[in-house]
């Protein structure tokens, strides 16, 4: 990822509503969910759902598709670790001082003390 796609990826994400729609598609897998269940599931307007889905769209953080008359849309599993990359790609200078600080969350410990995976 370069760095203006990184800049793009988290300015989509730094907003409260995206960030929990990108949270709940991430947790959906990669079959995603309709538009109207998103925002129905969210408590949201169909119409600013659909203005938060383009934003995460166009940072190309979730993909779309239409299935009939409902379009679906995913998280973009290749972004997100992309970007994770990015942020991490010279973790500590690479010494293994720091190494657990820089593992994805599924393998950190949580705050909790709690090793399990989201």
């Amino acid at each position: 990822m370069e760095a203006k796609e990184v800049v793009g990826a988290l300015g989509a994400l730094a907003h409260e509503h995206r960030l929990a729609v990108y949270r709940l598609l991430v947790a959906a897998g990669p079959d995603g969910l309709p538009a109207g269940g998103i925002a129905e599931r969210l408590g949201m307007a169909p119409s600013s759902m659909a203005f938060h889905l383009q934003t995460l769209l166009h940072a190309g953080l979730v993909s779309q598709r239409r299935v009939s008359r409902q379009v679906f849309y995913a998280m973009v599993p290749e972004a997100v670790n992309g970007l994770v990359a990015y942020l991490t790609e010279n973790c500590c200078g690479g010494t293994v001082a720091c190494a657990p600080v820089c593992q994805p969350a599924a393998m950190a410990p949580r705050r909790g003390g709690s090793t399990s995976a989201a």
